[in-house]
Formats: structure tokens, sequence, C-alpha cells
């Protein structure tokens, strides 16, 4: 083997063993994705499919559930059941270590955004007219320019 004179950084070798010069720059095309931190299997390899996805397909009936009471003139009920879905895929992805298609980004991106979409909807839900279940009281004063009866 011939001696390879190396004066910049180098990587591990290539196919053929040459040292290839490091960058830190990030490649143009990326050629493959990393699976995000808790996004193994719910469940072992032999059990069924939905088994191993249990925590997105219980994220999904809820919503779908959710969006079923809309339907049926429950707005409120319905709107409370979606932002609880969003919430219940918050605490799943904070509690278990692999919550298999629930893991989207890293954990703290995934809880935070699930958590705070979660609380919006349920807190608009509390809210909507009429007859509002939660009232907030500088709420009329913040929207002063709006049409009041």
């Amino acid at each position: 083997m011939e001696d390879i004179e190396v004066r910049d950084a180098v990587s591990a070798p290539d196919a053929e063993g040459k040292p290839r010069r490091a960058t830190r720059r990030f490649p143009l095309f990326t050629r493959d994705t990393a699976r995000p931190e808790g996004g193994g299997r719910a469940a072992p390899r032999d059990a069924p499919a939905p088994a191993r996805q249990w925590p997105i397909l219980t994220v999904l009936v809820m919503a779908g559930l959710g969006l079923l009471l809309t339907a049926f003139d429950l707005f409120r009920v319905g709107t409370l059941v979606i932002g609880a879905a969003l919430l219940v895929g918050g605490v799943l992805r904070w509690l278990l270590p692999d919550v298999g298609m629930l893991a989207v980004r890293s954990r703290f991106t995934d809880i935070v955004t699930y958590g705070v979409l979660g609380l919006a909807i349920v807190l608009l839900a509390l809210m909507v007219q009429p007859s509002p279940w939660l009232v907030v009281p500088f709420l009329k004063d913040t929207l002063h320019l709006t049409v009041s009866s």
C-alpha cells in the first residue's frame, strides 16, 4: 500500500480506502434521514401492525371521534375531544420511550407542539359563543374594536 500524505482534515476513508477531505458544510443533497428519537415500534416486531402503532391510532381515533361529533352538531364537545386528542398525544410522547409514527420531530418539539395546539383548541372550544363555558374577563377589553351588542 502506498503512503498518502494528508494536509487537510480528513474523515473516514471512502470505498477505495483513501481518506476524504472533511468539511463542516451540509451536503447539497440528503441521502438518508434519521428516525426521530422515540420513533421505534411501540410493540414487539412480531405484533400486528395496529398493535405496533397504537399511540398514533389512539390519537387518530380520538380526533376522528371529535370530527364525527362536530359533524353531528355537537361542535363544542367535538372540538374538546379533538383538543384532548392532541393533549393525549403530547402525554404519550412524554411518557413512552417508543411511540412509533407519533414521533415526528424531537421529543421536546413534539411535546410542545401537541401541547400548545391541544391547549389552544380546548380553550377556544370552551370560549365559543353562544353561552361560553369559559369567560375571560379581559378579553372584551382587549377586543374593543369589534362590534358588540
